[in-house]
């Protein structure tokens, strides 16, 4: 079984960290941190899925590759969503997205790489279940 606290621990120790989810390729939440936000991260992930499939349907109508991540600003703070490396893999099992959220002033950098590596140890976690 995946440990997702233990995954996720480093995304939540960076400054401006509000909340996360992890989803599975149907969009299901297969993990959920929203004790800092006072908002439905279920909810609100599940609307930036279905928008990061929108996006995705897109970019491929255009010539271009699938999205690998969808990052929205606001005044207030961001929005991530990223899709794992699990993504090349044959089986839709091991591919998840990790949805986050930010306040402005936090270190998006950072994050941003923590989300990566992230999305990349579930995958490869749950390809081998």
């Amino acid at each position: 079984m995946i440990d997702f606290d233990m995954q996720m621990k480093k995304l939540r120790s960076v400054n401006g960290y509000l909340g996360s989810a992890v989803l599975n390729y149907s969009g299901e939440t297969l993990y959920i941190d929203e004790e800092n936000t006072g908002t439905d991260i279920g909810y609100a992930s599940a609307i930036f899925n279905d928008s990061f499939r929108q996006i995705n349907e897109a970019s491929l109508d255009v010539g271009f590759s699938d999205v690998s991540s969808f990052e929205t600003k606001t005044e207030d703070g961001h929005v991530f969503l990223m899709k794992s490396a699990g993504a090349q893999a044959e089986d839709n099992y091991a591919k998840i997205d990790i949805f986050c959220i930010l306040r402005d002033d936090g270190n998006i950098a950072l994050a941003k790489m923590i989300l990566d590596k992230s999305a990349k140890t579930i995958s490869a976690e749950l390809a081998k279940i």
